[in-house]
Formats: C-alpha cells, structure tokens, sequence
C-alpha cells in the first residue's frame, strides 16, 4: 500500500523561504558584478561600466544599500519560513 504524504505549511513556508533567499542573493550577485566591471574598468580594462569615480562610488553605495536590505529580506523571510 502507498504511504499517503502530507505537506505541511512549515515545509512549504521554508521552501518559499529557501528560494526567495536564493533570489535575493542573486540580485546581490548582479550589483556587484556591475560594481567589479566599474572598477576594472578605470583600470583601463575595455569593459562596458561607468566612465569615471563618482560613477563606481555610485555603484559601491548602491551595491552596499542593496546588500544590506537583501540581507534583512533574507533573515525576516528565514525566520518566516522556519515558523511551523
């Protein structure tokens, strides 16, 4: 006989919670890879990126404002996920 298996809503908050973590992170992932390729680029490295300081300090706040707020996301929405 097949064992009938029930989801429970812990599982399934920690699963949304798992992937919208994911998520986030990639976002982060995404800022500071324009920030790297800002900074290579006034190095003189032929990438396509902003064209002068005040453009990568720029993407630097903008990536550490992002990250900051990417991370409480991440903690409220673990802790959410972790309730049963």
């Amino acid at each position: 006989m097949a064992e009938e298996r029930r989801i429970s809503m812990g599982e399934v908050r920690k699963t949304i919670a798992t992937s919208l973590g994911t998520a986030f992170g990639f976002v982060i992932a995404l800022v500071w890879s324009n920030v790297v390729l800002g900074g290579l680029a006034l190095t003189g490295a032929p990438l396509t990126a902003p064209k002068d300081a005040m453009g990568l300090v720029y993407g630097i706040v903008t990536a550490l404002v992002l990250t900051i707020f990417m991370i409480v996301l991440i903690i409220v929405i673990g802790r959410w996920g972790g309730k049963e």
